[in-house]
């Protein structure tokens, strides 16, 4: 390693800066830095590859390649199994493991979107090691003056990592009301304290599922009469609308756990109390029916999740089973 190179390493892991924007001041929205953080420097590098929700690529100033783990938070895997009982109140199922599955994709989708390609800050944490497995650098990324790492509990992409580090308390409250309100991954969990309102917020189903608004997921058909493949519109979804108004689902989508998509047509909408079936195969869209067309089965007989998006991506249903 050249001089300047070591320089610069040398310098990132001393600075311990915590909770500033890229001019040294505090970020707004995330904890404040203690007392004896270095608030003389930040260092700002460039994000080449999200590996995955708590994971990136970065680049020096100087061209020098480095991985930061993001420090006190875990987002579900994407390329592993998942074990539910690291994430409070996720059933230690099947389903459990999917929807944990299709969280960690989630939250790698709302990294990548976010960071690729983005200029960032980065800094260390006086209590915290400073590298990690595989010799990643542990540390926070800035953005626009906001703490990422707190970010991706306050949106229920992460749960706090079980470690040492001096922002531990203020994670640990992001993630409680994330779980409170049933945010992001903690849609898995079944063990949801929050009471349905049938109207707003994030709410438990009496079905078992996860309600973001007025759209429940009421029942899943995965398994057809016969063969599945010879009986395609035997396998379908079914939703209702709990709330007081008209549900407009114009460019929503249906996804599984395996990224298949259908995408509610334009002018798509289900009156209050109304249900309405989306089937895998073919045949002529109702009011009260849809008609994915596919030419295979989509929903896994032995367990599969439904994730409803609106189009900005945020997640308004999900169910396991």
């Amino acid at each position: 390693m050249d001089r300047a190179v070591l320089a610069l390493v040398v310098l990132v892991a001393a600075s311990g800066c915590l909770g500033l924007s890229p001019d040294g001041s505090p970020a707004p929205g995330t904890p404040a830095p203690p007392a004896d953080a270095d608030l003389r420097d930040s260092y700002a590098v460039t994000v080449t590859a999200v590996v995955d929700g708590d994971t990136v690529k970065i680049r020096y100033r100087n061209g020098t390649q480095d991985t930061v783990r993001l420090l006190g938070v875990d987002t579900p895997e994407t390329s592993g199994e998942n074990d539910p009982a690291e994430f409070e109140g996720v059933p230690e199922t099947a389903a459990g493991r999917s929807c944990l599955g299709e969280a960690g994709h989630d939250a790698t989708r709302a990294m990548t979107q976010r960071l690729l390609g983005e200029t960032v800050t980065i800094g260390v944490d006086a209590e915290s090691d400073r590298r990690g497995y595989y010799g990643r650098l542990l540390g926070y990324i800035y953005q626009d003056g906001e703490n990422v790492n707190y970010w991706l509990l306050t949106e229920g992409h992460a749960r706090v990592y079980d470690s040492q580090f001096t922002e531990r308390a203020a994670f640990d409250a992001a993630e409680q009301r994330a779980r409170a309100n049933g945010t992001g991954l903690w849609t898995c969990a079944t063990e949801n304290p929050v009471t349905a309102t049938g109207t707003g917020g994030d709410t438990v189903a009496a079905d078992g599922g996860t309600v973001t608004g007025a759209l429940a997921i009421t029942d899943i058909h995965a398994d057809a009469a016969g063969d599945d493949r010879e009986n395609l519109n035997d396998e379908f979804v079914r939703f209702e609308n709990r709330g007081e108004t008209d549900l407009d689902l114009s460019g929503w989508t249906v996804s599984d756990a395996a990224d298949h998509r259908f995408r509610f047509p334009d002018g798509t909408t289900v009156d209050p109390g109304a249900r309405l079936t989306l089937r895998t195969g073919s045949g002529t869209d109702s009011a009260t029916t849809l008609y994915w067309g596919q030419g295979s089965p989509v929903w896994n007989n032995d367990g599969d999740t439904v994730t409803v998006r609106a189009e900005n991506g945020t997640v308004m249903a999900r169910r396991g089973y």
